[in-house]
């Protein structure tokens, strides 16, 4: 199980507290009505993929024996012109540099983090159940 909190700052800002204490902010764009002083929280979740992919791929390397001195993880999103604008399309394009990286083997660790292991990139795949609850406290 995985849990998370976030409190709301005021404005559109929110602030969470990751299970090492780090702190994050969310915010909205000026456009939207927020003060753009934080992550979108889109932002967030591309970096979610990449973070979780990223660790996938360079642990898989090492167990390869493969050399890797840089990845790099960049990601472009599209989505539906119309509410809520969700994304139909997201492309992730791997950057390794190393000693005489095997193109066959970084592949494999891509697709194994794809398939197998990327617990990020599995929940977006995959149908998952949202259940919302509330709870109203009085001052």
């Amino acid at each position: 199980m995985v849990s998370t909190k976030m409190k709301w700052t005021g404005g559109l800002k929110f602030e969470g507290t990751s299970v090492f204490g780090h702190k994050i902010i969310t915010d909205g764009s000026k456009k939207a009505g927020g003060e753009e002083a934080g992550y979108q929280p889109t932002e967030l979740l591309f970096f979610s993929i990449a973070g979780c992919a990223g660790i996938d791929v360079v642990r898989i390397m090492e167990k390869q024996r493969q050399k890797l001195t840089s990845l790099e993880i960049e990601m472009t999103a599209y989505q539906n012109e119309d509410y809520p604008k969700p994304f139909h399309t997201i492309e992730v394009k791997f950057i390794a540099r190393g000693e005489n990286i095997d193109p066959k083997k970084l592949e494999r660790a891509i697709e194994l983090s794809e398939e197998k292991y990327c617990v990020v990139s599995q929940t977006i795949k995959n149908e998952t159940k949202i259940e919302t609850s509330f709870e109203i406290l009085t001052e």
